[in-house]
């Protein structure tokens, strides 16, 4: 069984099956046997299911119609801060400001890959060519009524190719089910992977593709970050979990296919080559547009391990979205470094909440104010750094001794310090998704972020009332007394006493 190594930040586990066992020990993993119809059923028992925050993954056994072996894991990390601790080598019980501090340091760790022969690696157990292959006798999930059709990608990776410069981007982009060796899918325009596949094109020749199907969860966090072109998401994976990714060669191209994958799918996009593909019920909680016509993946080899487990990620509201906590810790990490990269000083914590539209609504900065005009540096760069230009559209700001992971702390913040005629600016034309719900058609994707100065007034801080807090040292005696009085869960963190 796999291991975690707190000390090291290290999780001993290769794949997804030993990343199961592992957080299984720990409670992390349901098991359902009946029957259940991946078509609609399958979904809204991971919906209802996670409708807590910290519901467990859920591993389907049986699936109606299902003409292969394959298993279904959904809600692999969801709204869980403890599956995401247990997937990058952290102790479950941090609290998620701790988290995202620590985040910060595993993000910028690099592992690449190592290359193993086809005969050691896992995926290869089984292998079709051809016509041999039938993706409709797998358990494609169809999750919401008026899904465009069942979606056999959307917790998966897909890999493309640099022509130019051979570049990987690992990516996740949704994917239905169009027939035995046809798939659609879905890339928005700009991203790596839609580069990469235009430059094949450029060239006059199809993109060759490569999609792993129940892939490593820590290769899954990495492809749905928003890294420079020539930073390989497979290296970042690695250094998330502390051990290197496992490749091995490809049959019909010279890519690399990740070797511990439970399934992978070979082929090619060619240029011209499209079919209906959506709608499909997104992050969001609305349907992801309307039907239209997308390119089309011809699958030529199919690789899969004995029983394999597909990677389902279902989109919905939170807490039952995939795109959960470790969105919301990677993104806050990743604000904080941004800032710091541009020389803003006093940064004291960063948190995006995954109830805001799974962590692409509202941001919170928290920062010891230093100068004039500080809190509106912080707010303005913030909005626009590089991790949170997209989407993010309300952008708070909190002094340093409010926990910006503490929505009543945040609340309190707003309520008391923000003066709305006087701390509330708009940012327009900014950076929104195609299919936003706040907005009309034809302003898509042109949205707008309002930025708010929830700060004690830097101007007037000596006239402020003073604060009602507790003495340091009572805090110190009624935290050293806490079990002898019988006080439940962990002493709170304070971060300001009274002072005299």
């Amino acid at each position: 069984m796999a291991t975690t190594t707190a000390a090291t930040n290290s999780p001993l586990w290769r794949d997804l099956r030993e990343w199961i066992d592992h957080v299984q020990a720990h409670g992390q993993v349901q098991t359902i046997s009946p029957e259940v119809d991946p078509v609609e059923e399958l979904s809204a028992i991971t919906f209802l299911g996670s409708r807590e925050v910290g519901a467990p993954a859920f591993l389907f056994e049986t699936l109606k119609g299902n003409r292969s072996d394959a298993r279904v894991l959904t809600n692999m990390l969801g709204a869980s801060k403890e599956r995401y601790a247990l997937t990058v080598g952290l102790e479950p019980t941090l609290s998620v400001g701790d988290m995202v501090r620590a985040t910060r340091e595993l993000s910028k760790r690099r592992i690449p890959p190592i290359l193993i022969d086809q005969a050691q690696a896992p995926v290869m157990s089984n292998t079709l060519l051809g016509d041999a292959i039938d993706l409709t006798a797998l358990p494609a999930p169809k999750f919401w009524p008026g899904d465009g059709g069942a979606f056999i990608g959307t917790g998966n990776v897909t890999f493309i190719r640099n022509p130019e410069n051979g570049v990987v981007n690992a990516g996740v982009y949704r994917q239905m089910l169009h027939g035995p060796r046809s798939i659609g899918i879905n890339m928005v325009p700009g991203r790596h992977g839609a580069l990469n596949r235009d430059a094949w094109w450029a060239r006059g020749e199809p993109c060759p593709v490569v999609i792993a199907y129940g892939i490593d969860p820590a290769l899954f966090i990495a492809a749905t970050q928003a890294y420079a072109h020539d930073d390989s998401e497979i290296d970042a994976a690695g250094g998330l979990k502390g051990n290197p990714v496992e490749l091995t060669g490809a049959t019909l191209s010279d890519m690399l296919i990740p070797a511990r994958a439970e399934m992978v799918l070979e082929g090619f996009i060619h240029p011209g080559q499209t079919a209906v593909e959506g709608p499909l019920g997104e992050f969001h909680g609305y349907y992801s547009g309307k039907a239209e016509m997308r390119p089309v993946i011809s699958v030529e080899a199919l690789h899969y391990r004995p029983q394999p487990i597909m990677t389902a990620a279902l989109m919905a509201t939170y807490p039952s979205c995939e795109i959960g906590e470790y969105h919301a810790i990677m993104r806050a990490a990743r604000v904080w470094d941004n800032l710091e990269a541009m020389g803003v000083p006093g940064i004291n914590g960063v948190y995006v909440y995954p109830a805001a539209s799974s962590a692409a609504g509202l941001m919170v900065v928290s920062l010891k104010q230093m100068y004039p005009g500080h809190t509106a540096q912080v707010l303005a760069l913030a909005a626009q750094s590089p991790a949170a230009a997209y989407c993010v559209r309300w952008v708070v700001a909190v002094d340093d001794y409010i926990e910006p992971c503490d929505i009543n702390q945040v609340m309190w913040a707003m309520s008391v310090h923000c003066n709305p005629s006087d701390d509330i600016d708009i940012l327009r034309k900014t950076w929104s998704y195609r299919t936003d719900p706040s907005l009309a058609p034809d302003m898509r994707p042109y949205g707008s972020k309002a930025l708010i100065d929830a700060c004690e007034n830097h101007r007037h801080r000596s006239t402020l009332p003073k604060r009602a807090l507790l003495r340091e040292s009572t805090y110190q005696r009624v935290a050293e007394r806490w079990d002898e009085l019988g006080l439940k869960g962990r002493v709170p963190q304070l971060r300001s006493f009274h002072q005299e």
